[in-house]
């Protein structure tokens, strides 16, 4: 993977090194998850299923945040090239919403080691990168990219890229008004918490493959050398997308599979949404909430 682009340092936030953690509150790509739902269609226009899209944002125990500061303009390459990534995904949504007739309000990915304070509350890393719709961040332990290099066997650049740019998607949702609606929905059919939240995940992973698509088109355009995305890249987020379903990490732990306690998706699923994001470049077809999954 290849980013020609200058990276916007103030988006990201160092507090590598602060003090912070607890019990994981977050949800987001790891084993521990937020429980979501949404009834609304992606870009579908208003509230959607008459909910309030303002419902739920504060409803997460406050946490003393901390305060980090942007990266520095001197930071390692692998800061920059993380930077780089946030950056080139946060304009790829910044153009999708306004083709659309929208405003994509950008934020921050909080780096941290160990543990963060967040307006969700405390978090530890065993909860993995995770998004706090609370202060609209995304939070990342770049441990998290080791773990999943030497234990789950899916390495590389892109894989990383995956990660973030999901985690991002989970922004997309929260911008649109759809994480409010889904907290609503989920207070009141928590039968189907689990169900909805697999649905939450598997549009945030086709939302990756949403940018996926735009930065590999970069890359085979004439006109431009922004981005240079090749099918081996491709192939690292699958294979992170795989080695992260719910089925798989239920099969690590010697458990047995147990569909009911699905949060986010099978191994097949991920891979499936990503790639129908990937290959359409649209966010439309990213309504995981129609039909079978």
């Amino acid at each position: 993977m290849r980013l020609d682009i200058d990276p916007d340092m103030s988006q990201v936030e160092d507090r590598r090194g602060m003090p912070g953690g607890g019990m994981a509150v977050g949800g987001g790509l790891g084993v521990v998850g937020l429980i979501v739902v949404v009834l609304m269609n992606l870009l579908g226009g208003g509230g959607g299923a008459g909910y309030d899209v303002n419902s739920g944002l504060n409803q997460f125990p406050a946490g003393q945040q901390q305060g980090g500061a942007p990266l520095d303009q001197n930071a390692s390459q692998a800061d920059q090239d993380l930077a780089r990534v946030v950056t080139h995904v946060q304009r790829t949504w910044d153009e999708k919403f306004q083709q659309a007739g929208r405003q994509y309000e950008k934020t921050q990915i909080v780096l941290f080691t160990q543990g963060v304070q967040t307006a969700c509350g405390s978090a530890s890393s065993a909860v993995g990168p995770f998004y706090c719709p609370g202060d609209r961040k995304v939070y990342l332990d770049q441990s998290f990219f080791k773990e999943l290099e030497t234990r789950f066997g899916a390495g590389g650049d892109f894989a990383e890229a995956y990660v973030i740019a999901h985690e991002f998607g989970h922004h997309v949702q929260t911008v649109l008004g759809i994480e409010p609606q889904v907290r609503k929905a989920q207070q009141e059919d928590p039968d189907s918490a689990n169900e909805l939240s697999v649905r939450m995940e598997l549009q945030a992973d086709c939302l990756a493959g949403v940018w996926a698509n735009v930065a590999y088109a970069e890359g085979n355009r004439s006109t431009t050398d922004t981005a240079e995305l090749s099918d081996a890249d491709i192939s690292e987020a699958l294979t992170a997308a795989e080695a992260i379903g719910d089925d798989r990490l239920q099969q690590r732990s010697g458990g047995e599979v147990n569909p009911a306690e699905f949060t986010h998706g099978t191994s097949e699923q991920r891979q499936t949404w990503f790639t129908k994001g990937f290959k359409s470049g649209a966010m439309d077809t990213c309504d995981t909430f129609k039909g079978d999954i």
